[in-house]
């Protein structure tokens, strides 16, 4: 029997993102020096993890992992956890037994919250500050060493705990109403262009005030610009939109049954976890984190608008694809 027209979609994005993976691979081997020896076990630990990433943004194949009830799903989630770290720690020699403990331990809690507890505002909000403090603390630089200085591997952390999270919150615990999804449809696209327009004078008169701006005397190139947008789209970008937009603003909305209040929180709760952004400034960076406010403000109205965080998504990115080609 053929398998349904949304598996094969799944598994064509599989093999279109490992081919892409692998040319991009080559085209930083050869910009960068890099080794055989560690370029290999990179790239593997990368092709292991990135079906796993794809997995919360398919419900077809979040229903496929559903399919053995909620502690096979766990199970199975916290086995592909410690899989690309394993290929890449076993193939380099950077084994460690500390950081596999910490790992599984980072595994276990995240996989398996939602077998233990029930879905309930405790529950929820406690989940987000575990994934906010991991990431916050930076734990995955201790787990991940890098191979050469100036290659970050933590990154590798960074996918996983995001896409652990999003199958923990669309498939494990159920009943979230936000759409976790990497494609924006063509009036998404359009809806998040015209809110990207709206932010940008605000954006650039607080910035401004904050003494912020610093402009590059050579801008980024466009292709590598694209690039930028593209890789914060589908990983910050959707990350911190399904959480904040798709997660928290409709919570806060219910809880305190006052949308603008609930935008107001959302959007400061956003820019709060920026104070430790080392971007013209130490922690706690309050100026940055007004900007990033702002930012959150805009890409709730965004949500507000369209009913969905994908325009948000195409705001986010936008900003910090710009940010990054113009600004220093």
């Amino acid at each position: 029997m053929p398998a349904p027209a949304s598996i094969r979609n799944f598994r064509n994005a599989i093999w279109i993102g490992w081919l892409l993976l692998c040319a991009a691979a080559l085209v930083y081997t050869r910009v960068k020096p890099v080794p055989a020896a560690l370029a290999v076990p990179i790239v593997l630990a990368f092709l292991a993890e990135y079906p796993f990433y794809l997995l919360p943004g398919f419900p077809a194949a979040r229903d496929r992992l559903m399919s053995g009830g909620k502690v096979r799903a766990a199970s199975i989630l916290a086995a592909s956890a410690l899989a690309p770290w394993l290929i890449y720690v076993l193939l380099t020699g950077h084994f460690s037994a500390p950081s596999l403990m910490m790992l599984c331990g980072i595994a276990l809690v995240t996989c398996f919250w939602y077998v233990l507890l029930p879905a309930h505002p405790v529950a929820d909000l406690l989940y987000l500050c575990v994934f906010a403090y991991i990431l916050l603390f930076k734990i995955f630089t201790t787990i991940y060493p890098p191979p050469l200085p100036k290659l970050e591997i933590s990154i590798l952390g960074h996918l996983m705990l995001i896409r652990v999270m999003a199958t923990s919150f669309t498939a494990i615990r159920g009943g979230i109403t936000a759409d976790y999804r990497f494609l924006p449809t063509r009036s998404e696209f359009l809806a998040g262009l015209r809110w990207f327009a709206f932010l940008m004078p605000t954006a650039g008169l607080v910035y401004r005030a904050l003494g912020l701006v610093i402009i590059k005397q050579h801008p980024v190139n466009i292709i590598l610009t694209i690039g930028t947008f593209f890789g914060i789209l589908w990983t910050v970008s959707i990350s911190e939109e399904f959480i904040f937009r798709g997660l928290l603003q409709p919570w806060f909305e219910k809880w305190l049954s006052s949308p603008i209040a609930a935008l107001v929180i959302t959007s400061l709760l956003f820019g709060s976890i920026h104070l430790s952004f080392h971007f013209h400034g130490g922690f706690p960076n309050w100026r940055f984190s007004a900007v990033a406010a702002v930012l959150g403000l805009f890409c709730g109205l965004a949500r507000r608008q369209t009913g969905g965080i994908q325009a948000g998504m195409v705001a986010h990115a936008l900003t910090v694809a710009v940010w990054k080609m113009f600004l220093q």
